[in-house]
């Protein structure tokens, strides 16, 4: 009798446990299942680009004098930059606008080396004023009207890099916001379509990335007006 009992018992334990790995089977499966089914996503990467005038212009205005005499020389340099303070000032640039540099005065007979030609001036000098300012629009009109001065005698230098003007956009903070949002709001865009053509269902965010900003000009005859590019990479999850 014990016996028959205890075959029973064996037996009803038996079947719990197959019900039991049956089960645990059935709960894995469809976790694998559900899982992998969270794990399906879209990888897009969603554009904003605008165009701001710029804010800020520095200027440079590069000028040289020559002379035999160092005095003379000195004082023919004030005369110019007076000049030159004088005409940007009657043009609309305020005072604290305009900064003047040290000028940089070269002796050609204490050169160690150089031709054998004797130079017609001992002293050479270039001295630089330069315009920082928010007025974009009536730097660039005196910038178009600076040939007036060279009528007057001042002669002014044109290296390509010290005396290149520059524009800058400082505004970026600004539109930060909103172009981030245009770019998401263009990633998902992009990803309900893949979505739509590959019969799925687009899910939250899986992961996001900021690009950098980019400020460039428009182009190379516009410098003042600068192109704003950022271009956001999004991660989507899908589902069936």
């Amino acid at each position: 009798m014990q016996q028959r009992q205890d075959r029973i018992g064996f037996a009803v334990l038996g079947v719990c446990i197959l019900l039991g790995l049956t089960l645990l089977g059935y709960l894995l499966g469809h976790a694998a299942l559900t899982y992998k089914q969270l794990d399906r996503s879209v990888t897009v990467k969603g554009l904003s680009e605008r165009e701001y005038p710029a804010d800020i212009v520095i200027w440079p205005i590069q000028y040289s004098v020559a002379s035999n005499d160092l005095t003379e020389l000195y004082q023919m340099l004030d005369g110019q930059t007076s000049q030159i303070r004088s005409y940007l000032r009657g043009n609309g640039i305020d005072v604290d606008e305009i900064s003047v540099s040290t000028p940089a005065i070269t002796d050609k007979s204490a050169q160690q080396y150089g031709s054998d030609v004797q130079a017609q001036y001992r002293y050479t000098a270039m001295q630089t004023v330069t315009v920082y300012s928010t007025h974009i629009d009536t730097v660039r009109n005196v910038m178009g009207s600076l040939s007036e001065l060279g009528k007057q005698g001042i002669v002014f230098t044109g290296d390509a890099y010290q005396t290149q003007t520059e524009y800058l956009f400082t505004r970026l903070n600004a539109i930060k916001p909103e172009m981030i949002e245009e770019a998401t709001r263009n990633a998902r865009e992009v990803a309900q379509k893949f979505a739509s053509d590959s019969d799925s269902t687009l899910g939250k965010i899986r992961k996001a990335t900021q690009g950098q900003f980019s400020i460039s000009a428009r182009d190379k005859n516009n410098p003042h007006i600068k192109k704003i590019r950022v271009v956001s990479t999004v991660e989507y999850y899908l589902s069936d």
